[in-house]
């Protein structure tokens, strides 16, 4: 039997990963000519990022209350919103990138004694995003490939992951035809409430089908967010082409081998998009980091909603 690696070493082999990643990569393209190209004229799509990304927020408080079905009503909008960005607020600080689901959605949970189905709804916004995003990349797929040879590893990368996808949101939904060990059940008494949250949606049509369509609506925004990357930059990539690699970058980023994909992600776009189109590597690193600014915008809304929960404690 293999001995467990300690959750500290994966840490810290995970931060060696994103700090080499991005150490090769700016090795190879000084930072200076990367800052080069930012410019006061970006500053109006640096604010229709912003936008979007806002309102990237605002659908997926909808979706997370219309996947709490009845429940969901209750519950303020204002309050989605809140955990929404708490949990950036989270997902920045621990790694892998899903330690803010976990936390937002279990947080909601309690407070509004909805645990299980906050998590389950989480979880399925989770995958129903992916399977948004796989769509709209096979949807592009054919219009990219007739003008640029994506090396076929990406394809099937994406077929497979395509794959697990649909198996995963299958076995949520019958989650409850599944027969845990009873050992298991006593030790984990959540795991039969959750099979039972994954199994209501499954006479909630509506509302399942509702949240894929936000999820679509998700996906479009990120493929306007990351076309204007490269408009504030002063270069123009079409819609199919960044439909196509946004998808392969976020999968291969979603790899547990770094920090939320730091390092990974900025050495994937500058292989497609460098590799593929000839778009200088600096150009691309230019436009790619400016999704760090969005990444503070909702990190810092995260930060005034924990900060107020703690002062709200304390007064409690």
């Amino acid at each position: 039997m293999s001995a467990k690696i300690p959750k500290g070493i994966k840490t810290a082999l995970k931060i060696l990963v994103s700090l080499s990643g991005l150490a090769l990569i700016f090795y190879k393209v000084p930072f200076a000519s990367v800052c080069g190209h930012w410019h006061a004229s970006a500053l109006p799509w640096l604010l229709l990022m912003l936008l979007a990304t806002f309102f990237s927020m605002l659908i997926q408080a909808n979706r997370w209350k219309g996947l709490l079905l009845e429940a969901g009503k209750l519950i303020p909008f204002r309050t989605y919103y809140a955990y929404i960005a708490l949990g950036y607020f989270f997902n920045n600080l621990l790694p892998g990138g899903f330690g803010g689901d976990a936390v937002k959605s279990v947080a909601l949970g309690k407070r509004f004694k909805q645990t299980a189905q906050s998590v389950a709804a989480i979880l399925v916004s989770r995958i129903t995003g992916l399977l948004a995003m796989f769509l709209c990349f096979f949807i592009a797929l054919p219009f990219v490939l007739a003008r640029y040879a994506v090396p076929l590893a990406y394809t099937l990368t994406m077929v497979a992951a395509t794959a697990v996808s649909v198996a995963v949101i299958a076995g949520c939904l019958f989650a409850d035809k599944l027969n845990l060990p009873r050992m298991l059940r006593e030790k984990i008494t959540f795991l039969p409430k959750l099979q039972n949250a994954f199994s209501l949606y499954r006479g909630h049509h509506r509302q399942f089908m509702l949240s894929a369509l936000d999820s679509v609506w998700l996906q479009l925004l990120s493929v306007f967010i990351h076309y204007s990357y490269f408009r504030a930059v002063g270069l123009t990539v079409d819609i199919a082409t960044i439909t196509v690699f946004t998808a392969i970058t976020i999968t291969i980023a979603m790899v547990p081998v770094s920090i939320n994909g730091i390092g990974i992600r900025e050495g994937v776009q500058v292989s497609l998009y460098t590799g593929l189109l000839h778009i200088p590597a600096d150009v691309v690193l230019s436009a790619s980091l400016l999704g760090y600014i969005l990444t503070l915008f909702q990190v810092v809304q995260g930060a005034f909603v924990f900060a107020a929960g703690k002062r709200g404690g304390r007064s409690a």
